[in-house]
């Protein structure tokens, strides 16, 4: 991760997400969060093996971890936002996050499926990249990977990384294949 530097195309990403603040809290869901996330289902992976999970359902993945869990809750920058360094207004994303010793490793992330344009998963993981170097931690854990599958191609962006593959890590920097 020290050696990641974004491209133009990421720089100006965050641009346009730079309304948008972050705030991480313990992970205990709320019914905005599980609001948001049947939204976000209901609108890409409504066939998916997620499809009918309840609010209880909900509520475990959240709040059943035996490690260190936070959730970062991302909402619009708002008039206290410099003072108390957290957004307003509605619930925009979301990301279950787990702090390990060597890095933060994304477990689940979602957004409002009305913004898809602005690019919220990849916004998310460059707020989780400086998350990590300012927290002194070498790694970013970005969760699973599925070759060919289209949803989850914009994690291919973010090089140098590497993949567990079956002969173990391998590294991926901007010359190799996908």
């Amino acid at each position: 991760m020290g050696e990641f530097e974004p491209s133009a195309s990421l720089r100006r990403l965050a641009r346009i997400n730079r309304d948008l603040v972050g705030t991480t809290i313990p992970n205990q869901p709320s019914s905005d969060q599980y609001s948001l996330f049947r939204r976000y289902l209901d609108a890409r992976h409504g066939e998916g093996g997620m499809a009918d999970m309840s609010v209880l359902d909900y509520s475990m993945m959240i709040e059943d971890s035996h490690i260190e869990t936070r959730i970062v809750e991302y909402r619009r920058r708002g008039p206290d936002t410099a003072i108390n360094g957290r957004g307003s207004g509605p619930l925009i994303a979301l990301c279950l996050t787990d702090v390990l010793a060597d890095g933060l490793s994304m477990v689940y992330s979602f957004f409002d499926p009305a913004m898809s344009d602005r690019s919220l998963g990849s916004f998310m993981i460059l707020d989780h990249i400086a998350r990590a170097r300012a927290l002194g931690l070498p790694y970013l854990y970005l969760g699973y990977w599925v070759e060919g599958s289209r949803k989850m191609d914009y994690k291919a962006r973010f090089r140098p990384q590497e993949r567990l593959m079956p002969t173990g890590w391998t590294r991926m920097d901007e010359r190799s294949v996908p």
